[in-house]
């Protein structure tokens, strides 16, 4: 399992929790909605570090008797609650916003502390959302790249309370609940993306760019005349794909083989990630085919 995975979640954690601590204290003390919406937030965000680290731990398991596929879709599965949590984050936001807006009489404390935890998060959240979707891009990791979501809908959220926190230090004290208001905006749209994506996987829904990044490689292969049925899935950070490509009939069985082998390892490199390729061979005529030239339509 790559220890580069399980440090950088292991870093969200502590990085979600040292947030919302830091938020609650400063939002129960100047009343801000905007800065315990994003404690709130936050907290969120450490229920959902913590899902990440038990998910790439998981995932990462090989395959099993009772698992031939091993288990990749524990990443998808978590990102899926993960936009689940966030979404329900916004259910609270959204009715305290409301109520502040129709009870005027709550009035909001501005203080240089408002100020410093907004602006620490932001500076945090940027560090950990690079850093998170840095690994996330090397491992294929759905978990990691729905951690790194968090933290980048934390930095947009953030500059919007501290615009909040600007509006009631001169006096608009409406500008913190609307401030509330857009941050749940901006998590609503993050968890829609979130969820629709981590769906898609559970769904097994082909991942275009990796199927036409297949498609290339055997465009450009000379080696066979076509190819068909080809389906592709993936599983968490694993990519896993079956085709049928096309040999000359004369073709001896090592020589077609040989061919599936350079196809499939010129395929891996050129996707990257842990693929687990399935090629049928046939000859030239057996049946109906997509021709190499046709490959990318």
């Amino acid at each position: 399992m790559p220890s580069e995975k399980i440090t950088v979640s292991l870093l969200s954690v502590a990085a979600a929790l040292f947030l919302t601590i830091i938020k609650l204290v400063v939002g129960y003390s100047t009343n801000s909605l905007g800065i315990l919406s994003e404690a709130l937030h936050s907290g969120l965000d450490l229920i959902a570090a913590v899902i990440t680290l038990a998910a790439v731990h998981m995932s990462d398991k090989p395959a099993d008797r009772e698992h031939h596929y091993g288990h990749g879709k524990v990443e998808n599965f978590s990102a899926l609650l993960e936009a689940v949590l966030l979404l329900l984050t916004c259910s609270w936001i959204i009715y305290e916003a409301v109520h502040r807006l129709t009870h005027p009489n709550i009035h909001v404390i501005v203080t240089v502390w408002s100020y410093t935890v907004v602006l620490l998060a932001i500076g945090i959240d940027i560090t950990r959302s690079i850093s998170l979707r840095r690994v996330a891009r090397k491992y294929n990791s759905q978990a990691l790249e729905a951690d790194a979501l968090h933290f980048s809908s934390d930095i947009l959220s953030s500059v919007v309370v501290l615009l909040g926190l600007i509006g009631a230090q001169m006096g608009w004290m409406a500008t913190d609940s609307i401030a509330g208001l857009l941050v749940a905006v901006i998590v609503i749209f993050i968890s829609y993306q979130l969820a629709k994506k981590a769906i898609d996987a559970l769904l097994d829904k082909s991942p275009k760019a990796v199927e036409l990044q297949i498609k290339e490689v055997l465009k450009q292969n000379h080696e066979i005349s076509g190819y068909h049925d080809l389906k592709v899935r993936s599983s968490g950070g694993d990519i896993f794909a079956a085709f049928c490509i096309h040999v000359a009939p004369d073709q001896s069985i090592q020589d077609a083989h040989d061919i599936a082998d350079r196809i499939e390892k010129h395929i891996s490199e050129s996707i990257r990630f842990t693929t687990h390729i399935d090629i049928h061979i046939e000859p030239e005529g057996h049946s109906e085919s997509v021709h190499v030239e046709d490959c990318i339509s």
